[in-house]
């Protein structure tokens, strides 16, 4: 993989083992430092990593994935992402990471152009609802492939 990965600006990873996989979670937490390590082996200055939004506080002090909300069966892919944002890219120093965290619902729809980004809290709507279009989020990873806005830090998305 790091031959592949020479020469490249930046690497966007959209890794998943897949939410059935009953090996989520260890699939999830061995296969990301390698997507890490093999993005620094082979000089790339720069990891977009499409994240999660488990680790996105809903409340004070409360994270999504500790508010009873998430359902169990994919309770193991939000917790291991989460923690390998926690645990592993915010205390990396050497690589010009991104953790981009969706709203809390992510599905296909339009492209609006039309939403709001922010840090470390889950956006919400005027009725409560987090969501944003596939498509928009996509529109918005790009937007900061090209320009670099954010840096060894976590943003998030919603309308």
């Amino acid at each position: 993989m790091v031959s592949i990965c020479k020469g490249k600006d930046a690497v966007i990873s959209a890794y998943s083992p897949g939410w059935t996989n009953p090996n989520i979670y260890a699939e999830t937490k061995k296969n990301y430092p390698l997507i890490l390590e093999t993005t620094k082996q082979a000089g790339v200055k720069r990891l977009l990593c499409v994240g999660g939004a488990g680790t996105l506080f809903c409340a004070p002090g409360l994270r999504v994935v500790d508010s009873g909300v998430i359902p169990e069966a994919i309770m193991g892919g939000v917790k291991s992402l989460g923690e390998f944002y926690l645990d592993t890219l915010c205390n990396e120093k050497e690589l010009d990471w991104v953790f981009f965290s969706p709203a809390g619902a992510f599905e296909p729809g339009k492209r609006t152009g039309k939403f709001r980004l922010g840090k470390d809290d889950l956006i919400v709507d005027e009725n409560g609802k987090s969501h944003i279009s596939v498509e928009d989020y996509a529109m918005a990873m790009v937007d900061e492939l090209e320009k670099e806005n954010h840096h060894q830090t976590r943003f998030t998305i919603g309308y």
